[in-house]
């Protein structure tokens, strides 16, 4: 494992997929396979429509709920929005912020993803907080810039005592649904310089404790070449965990490494 002090996150994302009845389903079937298992932290981050029915199918598992966004203010006239509270009522434990589709399609900056990570934090969510580069910017050498970016755009104003809450999903969007896949030593190299980054923001001691996901498209065959790399503490999965097997596969590896 990473670290002793890292426990492997296995968070499922699962997009605009499921409704609420087909949602409950699938977390049926993850909860009977790896809920009651401990090495791991196994999320599931179903819709908004799908969170209360799946909230509470996984209630009495190991099995913890994820949300896929949400608004930065408590309450008020957002048509549309979500606040934290209404994510907490429902026991919600993490939730997804800053995700590139969210960028990409709806004009998420590094500012708004940064009033949403403090207001997860001051609700005591566990804010997964996505970074990664785009195609173009890889070949133009600009990873570490672009991750720098938004790294530093999306912490402003936290400290080192969220360390345990925090979560960072590195996700190269060239490797997104495009069946590409970085090797795990270029996935290795970009979470070893999002670890260092983070020692530059928030201190050494506190970014050992962050836990920085994988979100490239990991699945059952790579998963394990993926999660034995040094600072992969996970994965963010998508595809791969809409399919009960499957997502349970990738727990079973991270579980074999947590021994």
């Amino acid at each position: 494992m990473s670290t002793s002090a890292r426990k492997y996150l296995i968070a499922g994302n699962w997009k605009m997929n499921l409704n609420s009845a087909e949602g409950a389903e699938l977390a049926k079937d993850v909860v009977s396979l790896v809920g009651a298992q401990t090495d791991v932290t196994v999320c599931v981050c179903p819709t908004f429509t799908a969170l209360e029915s799946v909230s509470q199918v996984v209630n009495n598992s190991n099995i913890q709920l994820g949300a896929q966004n949400m608004h930065f203010e408590a309450s008020g006239a957002y048509t549309g929005e979500i606040s934290a509270e209404m994510l907490r009522h429902l026991f919600t434990n993490f939730v997804i912020l800053g995700h590139s589709e969210r960028r990409e399609y709806f004009g998420e900056t590094d500012a708004i993803v940064n009033k949403k990570t403090l207001a997860a934090l001051a609700a005591n969510l566990k804010p997964i907080v996505c970074v990664g580069e785009t195609l173009e910017e890889r070949e133009a050498g600009k990873v570490n810039e672009v991750i720098k970016t938004q790294l530093e755009g999306a912490l402003v104003g936290v400290e080192a005592d969220a360390a345990d809450a925090l979560v960072i999903a590195y996700e190269p969007v060239w490797a997104i649904g495009t069946g590409k896949t970085a090797t795990p030593e270029m996935a290795e190299e970009v979470h070893a310089e999002i670890r260092c980054m983070l020692a530059g923001l928030i201190g050494e001691e506190a970014a050992d404790k962050v836990r920085i996901l994988y979100g490239g498209s990991m699945k059952p065959e790579n998963a394990d070449d993926l999660l034995a790399q040094k600072n992969i503490d996970g994965g963010l999965i998508g595809g791969a965990a809409l399919k009960a097997n499957s997502f349970a596969a990738l727990v079973e590896s991270a579980q074999k490494l947590s021994k």
